[in-house]
């Protein structure tokens, strides 16, 4: 009689399922909606000047002012005037009275420029304002 050196059998079929590959592409592909997620903010580019604490307000969906190094204004991407901006945040605000707006100015725009934008958003109530820059 010979004797079994394994002591069972060697038919059987291993039913689990690896999910350590499926893991590791869950987070992968985490990681890489996360980092894309950050970087889309704006088209417009600017160079936001630095500080230590950034807080925008808490709103569904805030106006995005913009004013680039050229010292163009922008509202939502869509570039105008100082007049025709004005008009839409007058509009803007009779639509909500509760908007919020977000300015984004170049770091090299003359305080000037953003004076104006800041003084036609309080002449339209629109109360909520959050200065964007960038962490040190």
């Amino acid at each position: 009689m010979a004797m079994s050196g394994g002591g069972g059998e060697d038919d059987e079929v291993l039913s689990e399922m690896n999910v350590t590959p499926l893991v590791d592409v869950m987070l992968v592909l985490l990681v890489m909606f996360i980092v894309t997620a950050s970087a889309v903010t704006t088209s417009v580019h600017v160079n936001l000047p630095k500080t230590d604490a950034v807080a925008p307000p808490d709103t569904k969906e805030p106006l995005v002012i913009a004013v680039d190094k050229s010292g163009q204004y922008f509202l939502d991407d869509k570039a105008m005037d100082l007049d025709t901006l004005k008009q839409k945040l007058a509009a803007a605000h009779q639509q909500n009275p509760k908007v919020a707006a977000q300015l984004q100015a170049d770091e090299g725009v003359p305080y000037g420029k953003v004076g104006k934008v800041m003084a036609a958003l309080q002449a339209n109530g629109i109360q909520k304002i959050a200065v964007l820059s960038s962490p040190q």
